[in-house]
C-alpha cells in the first residue's frame, strides 16, 4: 500500500486574490527543482496572466462530457492516477463534476490521488467551507450550492491563506483582472462591497487561526505535554464575586490585547466548602463587562479554590493567571495561614501569575472560616491549641495561684476545652479535657504534684470536663454539617443561575446546558445523543471511552466521560437532566409550531381566496352573462355593430376570468407545494421576446441591455415568462407617462440576474414586503386590475424556481424588480457559484 499523498490547500477571503496564480508558481517552483509536477486542472477563466503562468507546466489533458447538449471539460481522474505524477496541480477544490464523471464533486477526486500517493496542490475559497456556507450567505445575500466538508478540509497536511487588502482586490476587479468588463459593475455593487470583503478577510483568518490552535491542541494531547505553551495568550481572570471583579477583568483584557488573537477567560469557582461569601448581582455585571471585552465567562465548582484555579488555567493552556489581592488583613492572615493567592502561585508552575492590587485588599478583619464538617486541617489545629495552650495557661495561672484561685483555675482550663472544641472538633476536645483535668488534679489540688483522686466529687468533676466536651464538639460539627450544606446549595444556585442565563442571553439552551455540565463537573468531554446523532457536545471524550450514561427523556442520553459523579453530586446533576430534558421539548414544541406555521398560513390564503371569490370574480362573469343574455334577448333584429361589442365584451369577461381562475389555481398549486416545474437552461432572451409581445410593448416603452452573454438560467421558461409578463405589466401600469421600463441581465456569483427598471412613484422600503401578499394592492381600490394576486405568484413561480424576486430602489426614483436565477453551465468553465479568481 503506498503511502498517503500530502494535500496542501491555498485559501483565499474571494475571488480575485490571487490562489490559483500563487498555486502555479509553487509548481513553478517544484517544478525548477527537479519534482514530478503536472496540471491536472486549471480554471483559468479566460485571465491572461493565469494562462501565461501555465506554461511550461507539464498538463494533462481533460476529459470531455456531453451534457444537454454542451460538451463540458473535466479533470481526467484514471489519465492522472495512470500517470502517476508526485504533485497534481487541481484547482477549485469545490468544483461540481459533470454529470458521468466518476465522483460528483473535485474533492472526491482528490481524495482518491492522495490515496494513490499522489500529493495535491488546490485552491479554495471561504465561502465553498460547509460550515461556513450560511455565515458567508447572511454577509454577501449569495448562496453557494458547492462546498468541501470541513472534515476533509481539516485532515490537510497544510493551509495558506492567500491574502489580499479588500480596496486592492477592488482595484483589480475594476482593472479588469478578475471579471470581464459587463460583469464589472454588478460585482462591485453586490459581492465584492469593500464591507462584504472585510468580513470574509476576517472570516478567513479567524477560520486559519482556529484550525492552528486545534492542531496545537491535538498534538498536545497525543504527545501528553500538560505545561503551557506560550503560542497564543489566554489570560484567565479569577472572578470571587467581589467588588475588585472590574480591576481585574480590565487588567486581564489590557493583558490580552497586547498580542494578537490574544483570548480573555473569566472563571469564577464556586466551592461546595470554604467559599467566601459572592455578591450575585456583581458577578452578573462582571459577566456583562467579560461579554463586551470580547471575553468568555466560566463558572465550575471546586473543593478546593487555588487547585480548581490552576486545572482550570492548565485545561485551557492559559499563559497568564489574574489574581486580586487578598482582602484579609494582616491579623487574618497570620491565623489562616497562606491565602489563595499565594497558593495559586506555587501550583501554576509555568503560568504567569499577576496579583493586581485594588481597593478592596486587606481592608476588613474576618475570623478564620470553619469550612464544613471538620477537616484533618482543622482536627491537627485542635490538637496543637491544646498541646500548646495547656502549659502556656498552666504556667500563667501557677504565677497566681492562691487557696483561693481554685475556682478561676478550673473555669480557666474549662474555656479552653471549649476553644479547642471550636477549633478541633470532639477528639481534640476529649484530649484537653482529660489533660486539663489530670493537670488540675496534678498542680492546683492538694495532695500537690500526685494525681489520686480521694473524693468522688473530683471524678464528677473529671467526667463533667468530658460531656462538656462532648456536647461543644457536637453542636460545632452539626452547625459546620449545616454550613456545607448551606454553601453546597448556593453553589448548585450560583451554577444554575448561570446555565439560566445563558439561555436567556440567547444561548442555544440544550448546548449551554452541556458547556456548563462539563465545566461543573470537571469533565473532560459530555455529549448528548439520540440514537446515532448527537444533539450538543462539550470537550473530547477520553480515549478509553470510559463514561457514565444519565438518560434524558424517552429518546436521549446524556455521556459524562470521565470519573464517576460523587453522589454528593447527583442532586445537581439531577437539577440539570430536568432542565435538559425541558429544552429538548422545548426544541421539540418549536419543531412542531414551524410544521403548524404552513398550515395555518393555507388557512390565511383560503379566507382570503373566499372573500375575494365573493366580489373580485363576480364582475367579469355579470359582465360575461350580461352580454350573452343581451344577444339572446335581442336575436336577429341586433345590429351588426352591437352584435361584435356584446361579442367582445363577453370574450374579455371570459378571458380575464379564465385569468384569474389560472391565478387562483396556480396559488393552491403553489400553497400546497405541488406546483410543476420544468426546469431547463433557459436564455433569457427567449423568454423577454414573447412577454413583450403579449403586453403588446414595443421600444418606445420598453429599453433593453441584455448583458448575460451566453449564460442560461436553470428556469420554467414558461412560467418565467408569466413572472415577465406581472412584473411589466406593474412596471408599465405605474410609470404610464414616464421613460421606458428598462429591462437588464447579467451574472453574478453563479446566479443569472434580470432587472426589470421602471421609474414611477415607487414602492416605502416599509412596505417593499406587503406587496408581495395575495389578495392585496397596496392600496389600490380598481377592482379591474385583478386579485391582486400578480406579484404573489411571480415571487412564488421564483422561488419555485430555486431563485428570488426583490425589489430595489431605482436610481433617481422608482422600483427595480431583480429576478435572480442560478446558472447553467454552458461550458467547462462554467459553475454554479462564485468562479474563483487566480
Amino acid at each position: 500500500m503506498s503511502k498517503r499523498g500530502r494535500l496542501s490547500v491555498l485559501l483565499g477571503a474571494a475571488p480575485g486574490v490571487g490562489k490559483t496564480f500563487t498555486m502555479l508558481e509553487e509548481g513553478r517552483r517544484l517544478l525548477a527543482e527537479g519534482k514530478d509536477v503536472v496540471i491536472g486542472i486549471v480554471e483559468t477563466h479566460g485571465r491572461a496572466a493565469t494562462a501565461a503562468m501555465t506554461d511550461g507546466i507539464p498538463a494533462v489533458p481533460r476529459a470531455r462530457f456531453a451534457h444537454r447538449g454542451v460538451d463540458l471539460e473535466e479533470m481526467d481522474l484514471a489519465a492522472v492516477l495512470a500517470r502517476r505524477p508526485r504533485i497534481a496541480l487541481v484547482d477549485e477544490l469545490a468544483h461540481t463534476n459533470a454529470t458521468g464523471s466518476e465522483n460528483e464533486k473535485r474533492w472526491q477526486d482528490v481524495e482518491v490521488l492522495l490515496d494513490a500517493g499522489i500529493s495535491v496542490i488546490s485552491t479554495l475559497n471561504i465561502q465553498h467551507i460547509e460550515s461556513l456556507n450560511d455565515v458567508v450567505e447572511q454577509i454577501t445575500r449569495v448562496p453557494q450550492r458547492e462546498t468541501v466538508p470541513d472534515s476533509f478540509l481539516r485532515s490537510a497536511d497544510q493551509i495558506e491563506v492567500v491574502d489580499l487588502a479588500p480596496q486592492a482586490l477592488r482595484d483589480r476587479l475594476s482593472g479588469g483582472f478578475v471579471y470581464p468588463a459587463e460583469r464589472i459593475d454588478a460585482a462591485l455593487s453586490n459581492y465584492f462591497r469593500l464591507g462584504n470583503l472585510t468580513a470574509l478577510r476576517e472570516l478567513a483568518l479567524i477560520w486559519l487561526a482556529d484550525e492552528v490552535d486545534q492542531a496545537l491542541k491535538g498534538y498536545r494531547q497525543e504527545q501528553g505535554i500538560d505545561s503551557t505553551w506560550e503560542a497564543r495568550e489566554r489570560v484567565v481572570v479569577a472572578l470571587t464575586g467581589g467588588i475588585e471583579g472590574e480591576t481585574l477583568l480590565r487588567r486581564g483584557a489590557r493583558i490580552a490585547s497586547r498580542s494578537a488573537g490574544g483570548e480573555l477567560l473569566a472563571v469564577h469557582v464556586t466551592s461546595q466548602d470554604g467559599l467566601r461569601a459572592s455578591n450575585p448581582v456583581a458577578l452578573a455585571e462582571q459577566r456583562t463587562l467579560v461579554e463586551k471585552l470580547n471575553g468568555t465567562y466560566h463558572q465550575v465548582i471546586g473543593d478546593d479554590i487555588p487547585t480548581s484555579l490552576v486545572e482550570f488555567a492548565r485545561s485551557v493552556n492559559a499563559t497568564q493567571l489574574v489574581l486580586g489581592a487578598s482582602r484579609r488583613g494582616r491579623l487574618a492572615a497570620a491565623f489562616t495561614g497562606p491565602g489563595i493567592g499565594a497558593t495559586v502561585v506555587r501550583e501554576s508552575g509555568d503560568i504567569d501569575v499577576h496579583m493586581v492590587n485594588h481597593g478592596a485588599a486587606g481592608r476588613r478583619f474576618a475570623l478564620p472560616p470553619l469550612t464544613g464538617a471538620l477537616t484533618r486541617k482543622r482536627r491537627i489545629l485542635g490538637l496543637v491549641v491544646a498541646l500548646l495552650g495547656g502549659p502556656l495557661l498552666t504556667a500563667l495561672l501557677s504565677v497566681f495561684r492562691s487557696p483561693e484561685s481554685i475556682t478561676t483555675d478550673v473555669l480557666s482550663f474549662q474555656l479552653l476545652v471549649v476553644v479547642v472544641a471550636l477549633v478541633g472538633g470532639i477528639w481534640p476536645a476529649l484530649f484537653a479535657a482529660v489533660l486539663s483535668g489530670l493537670t488540675l488534679d496534678y498542680l492546683f489540688i492538694e495532695p500537690l504534684f500526685t494525681i489520686h483522686i480521694h473524693e468522688p466529687h473530683h471524678l464528677l468533676a473529671l467526667c463533667l470536663y468530658v460531656v462538656i466536651a462532648s456536647l461543644v464538639s457536637f453542636i460545632v460539627d452539626r452547625a459546620a454539617r449545616y454550613t456545607r450544606a448551606a454553601r453546597r446549595s448556593a453553589a448548585e444556585s450560583e451554577l444554575i443561575q448561570t446555565i439560566a442565563g445563558s439561555v436567556l442571553r440567547g444561548d442555544n439552551a440544550v448546548q449551554a446546558l452541556v458547556d456548563r455540565t462539563r465545566e461543573a463537573f470537571q469533565l473532560p468531554g459530555v455529549r448528548l445523543v439520540r440514537g446515532e446523532d448527537v444533539l450538543a457536545r462539550a470537550g473530547e471524550p477520553l480515549p478509553d471511552n470510559r463514561h457514565t450514561e444519565v438518560r434524558i427523556g424517552d429518546d436521549a442520553v446524556l455521556e459524562l466521560h470521565g470519573a464517576d459523579i460523587a453522589a454528593s453530586e447527583r442532586r445537581l446533576l439531577a437539577v440539570v437532566t430536568a432542565q435538559l430534558a425541558a429544552a429538548l421539548e422545548h426544541q421539540q414544541l418549536e419543531h412542531t409550531a414551524k410544521q403548524i406555521e404552513p398550515i395555518a398560513a393555507s388557512d390565511r390564503v383560503r379566507g382570503a381566496l373566499l372573500s375575494a371569490l365573493s366580489h373580485d370574480l363576480r364582475r367579469p362573469l355579470a359582465a360575461a352573462s350580461a352580454a350573452v343574455g343581451g344577444l339572446r334577448a335581442a336575436g336577429p333584429e341586433l345590429a351588426t355593430a352591437d352584435k361584435q361589442e356584446l361579442l367582445e365584451t363577453a370574450d374579455e369577461s371570459l378571458t380575464a376570468l379564465a385569468t384569474l381562475v389560472t391565478d387562483l389555481l396556480d396559488v393552491s398549486r403553489l400553497q400546497t407545494g405541488v406546483l410543476s416545474i420544468a426546469d431547463m437552461p433557459t436564455d433569457p432572451a427567449e423568454v423577454i421576446a414573447p412577454a413583450l409581445d403579449e403586453l403588446h410593448l414595443g421600444p418606445t416603452d420598453v429599453s433593453l441591455a441584455l448583458n448575460h452573454g451566453d449564460a442560461l438560467a436553470h428556469a420554467d421558461p414558461v412560467l418565467l415568462q408569466r413572472v415577465l409578463v406581472n412584473l411589466l405589466a406593474n412596471a408599465h401600469r405605474y410609470n404610464p407617462d414616464g421613460p421606458p421600463v428598462h429591462i437588464s441581465t447579467s451574472t453574478f456569483g453563479g446566479q443569472l440576474e434580470i432587472r426589470i427598471i421602471d421609474h414611477g412613484p415607487g414602492v416605502p422600503a416599509e412596505k417593499k414586503d406587503d406587496i408581495f401578499l395575495p389578495f392585496q394592492r397596496l392600496g389600490d381600490t380598481d377592482n379591474s386590475t385583478g386579485l391582486g394576486l400578480g406579484l404573489a405568484l411571480s415571487r412564488g413561480f421564483v422561488e419555485a424556481m430555486h431563485g428570488t424576486l426583490i425589489p430595489e430602489d431605482s436610481p433617481g426614483g422608482g422600483l427595480t424588480m431583480v429576478i435572480s436565477l442560478p446558472t447553467a453551465p454552458a461550458d467547462a468553465s462554467a459553475s454554479e457559484t462564485v468562479e474563483d479568481a487566480p
